[in-house]
């Protein structure tokens, strides 16, 4: 089970951190992805960080390199998304989602089997 915190509504500017609780004893097993989906748009990938077997690599979407930093807590079982210098089309529901893709495919929501509620981050004019 995954739950999803941190959204809020902030201007533009501003920052905002995400988390990602997990529940379960093999958290470091799964690779974590953040997603996001604006309001009459398909669900975007934003960042992800690697299972331990794949080094806990991070990789990120074009709109989110510079500004959005993930990272994970193995102790704790939870990913966090340290988001910067947000803007207005930030603005959408933040999914986490956990799985086991290949590295190849750690981008595509496909390759993950557990989601969260999602969480909501407005960012205003």
């Amino acid at each position: 089970q995954l739950q999803a915190s941190g959204g809020g509504l902030v201007q533009a500017g501003a920052s905002l951190t995400l988390s990602c609780a997990v529940s379960g004893r093999t958290f470091s097993t799964y690779t974590v992805g953040w997603f996001r989906q604006a309001p009459g748009k398909e669900r975007e990938f934003v960042a992800v960080v690697t299972r331990s077997l794949n080094g806990g690599r991070s990789f990120y979407a074009d709109s989110a390199k510079g500004r959005f930093t993930i990272s994970r807590d193995n102790a704790k079982n939870t990913v966090y998304l340290q988001m910067n210098s947000l803007q207005p089309e930030d603005t959408a529901v933040y999914f986490c989602a956990a799985g086991q893709p290949v590295l190849s495919n750690v981008r595509a929501s496909s390759g993950y089997r557990y989601w969260g509620q999602g969480t909501l981050v407005t960012v205003s004019s």
